[in-house]
């Protein structure tokens, strides 16, 4: 299969991290390499990249596009949530800086044989990790109807669910949904006909919320990210890359808890419950991608960084 990926927000992200040309970063969502290598080029001999990621195909291939770079370079197949485990398996005890790119690389998008898109024809799968248990075809065809429907409304914000479910419920009783397009089709037919045809695809947030309960890609961020502070020495940076609501908000809250953290009711004239702030927040409000990186990928149009300093 032929590798294509865009890099959102690279510059942006890369600057973020404050590169030091002799320190230890991880990119905890390896894809396609691209912030990676920008990273690479910027550490010297005495640098140390460490990437993470669950798909083999993305590790084969940043690690043939890395080669180059001169830098130290590991990576490991793995969820980013074991950042810990990660770390010793590398010999590493504190890092410098951290990436999280969250959501889909485009080559996944893109390849219609690992199911995440709606527009291509292929297996119902979504998984991540291709060796993982669940998959989107289990969840459209075995999940009882209210689980169905709280998936759609809770990790798809769906307006529709009730009714996409009812939909979904009727056909599997004649036969299962075995393909991203029948799927998409059956979606489409049933929201209400005005809705169908604007800007952004009907299945689009169905699609979402069956890929991040196949990857349980929401339950882990918050741990994940505690990991990642924990890891980091002082001054050291977590830069975050959300491409929707719930995961930005869940960052937002993350990096204010972890700035204010004190519980001490507002009338305390002094805090009293001991907790410290552990990060300094960067960014007040997300960077957001420029027009002209918009209008070169249109994937990038809902792209968030947010970006912490450990204190």
């Amino acid at each position: 299969m032929e590798f294509s990926h865009t890099t959102v927000l690279l510059h942006e992200t890369v600057d973020g991290l404050m590169i030091k040309p002799d320190g230890t970063y991880v990119d905890g969502t390896l894809g396609g390499g691209g912030h990676s290598e920008l990273i690479c080029k910027r550490l010297s001999k005495d640098g140390t990249l460490i990437g993470i990621d669950q798909d083999d195909f993305a590790l084969d291939y940043a690690g043939k596009r890395l080669a180059p770079c001169a830098c130290h370079k590991q990576f490991v197949k793995n969820n980013f949530v074991n950042l810990k485990e990660v770390l010793e398996l590398t010999g590493v005890s504190q890092i410098d800086g951290i990436i999280y790119d969250l959501g889909v690389s485009s080559f996944q998008f893109d390849d219609e044989t690992r199911g995440f898109s709606y527009h291509h024809d292929g297996p119902l799968d979504m998984r991540m990790d291709s060796g993982a248990a669940l998959s989107a075809y289990e969840v459209v065809n075995t999940y009882p109807p209210e689980r169905l429907k709280k998936v759609l409304q809770v990790y798809g914000e769906e307006r529709f669910a009730g009714r996409i479910v009812n939909a979904v419920i009727k056909e599997r009783e004649t036969k299962p949904i075995e393909t991203t397009l029948e799927l998409s089709e059956l979606i489409k037919a049933a929201y209400p006909a005005k809705e169908r045809f604007k800007e952004k695809h009907p299945a689009r947030k169905s699609f979402q919320a069956i890929r991040l309960e196949v990857n349980h890609e929401l339950d882990i961020l918050e741990d994940a990210f505690s990991a990642g502070i924990e890891a980091l020495k002082p001054g050291g940076r977590m830069c975050i890359i959300t491409f929707h609501s719930l995961e930005d908000r869940i960052v937002k809250h993350f990096f204010k808890d972890k700035q204010n953290p004190c519980t001490c009711p507002p009338e305390f004239p002094t805090c009293v419950c001991g907790k410290k702030p552990e990060v300094k927040i960067i960014t007040r409000k997300p960077i957001l991608p420029s027009a002209e990186e918009i209008e070169a990928n249109r994937r990038s149009r809902s792209a968030k960084l947010r970006i912490a300093e450990k204190l």
